[in-house]
């Protein structure tokens, strides 16, 4: 039986570029896979786009109220790849979980764990409950120490409130931060 997988990571741990090269593993042994992303991410239009400038056209843009397999046929499909699961509806990765159950095809999401206020993006929340596996992907802090946080910066300013979506170069960049840079950069507090 297939697996689901859930690959997390903060802000800039190659969370897309991972993806990106597990497709072209597929590809390149003659096998298909399906790309497919929310259409709430507006970065890259219908491309999903990695930071080292790799890119490539997804075969699905979901919209929050579809169903996957409305728009494709499952035949000959050797593996289903999400980027940026975070953004997707919680009936849509259940309709995710139940494909990689009764169709016997892997399905491997990417996303992000935690929106900028440290709580679970709705998309997130049940890929971490449904996912038979999941692997955090590692990234840095600028203090050197392994980033679990994603901070929100606007007009190089850190911000702990607003809406939980908006996609780099929308006003918002995004930051890794660890634990301890998070509380004192975002939260603002410090030991006393």
């Amino acid at each position: 039986m297939a697996k689901m997988y859930f690959r997390y990571g903060a802000m800039n741990c190659g969370k897309t570029t991972s993806l990106l090269q597990v497709a072209h593993n597929y590809e390149e042994k003659g096998m298909k896979v399906i790309v497919v992303k929310s259409s709430i991410d507006k970065k890259g239009d219908k491309n999903i786009v990695s930071r080292l400038g790799i890119e490539r056209e997804v075969d699905v843009l979901l919209e929050p109220n579809e169903k996957l397999l409305d728009r494709i046929s499952l035949e000959n499909i050797s593996c289903i790849l999400v980027d940026e699961v975070q953004f997707m509806m919680p009936n849509q990765v259940k309709e995710l979980w139940i494909i990689s159950k009764l169709h016997n095809i892997p399905v491997i999401c990417y996303g992000l764990k935690t929106n900028f206020k440290g709580e679970l993006f709705i998309g997130s929340k049940p890929a971490i409950e449904l996912s038979d596996e999941l692997e955090e992907l590692a990234t840095i802090c600028s203090c050197g120490k392994k980033a679990k946080f994603n901070a929100r910066v606007i007009n190089g300013e850190f911000v702990s409130d607003g809406d939980e979506v908006a996609i780099d170069g929308i006003g918002a960049e995004y930051i890794p931060l660890c634990g301890e840079c998070y509380i004192r950069e975002v939260l603002n507090l410090e030991e006393s």
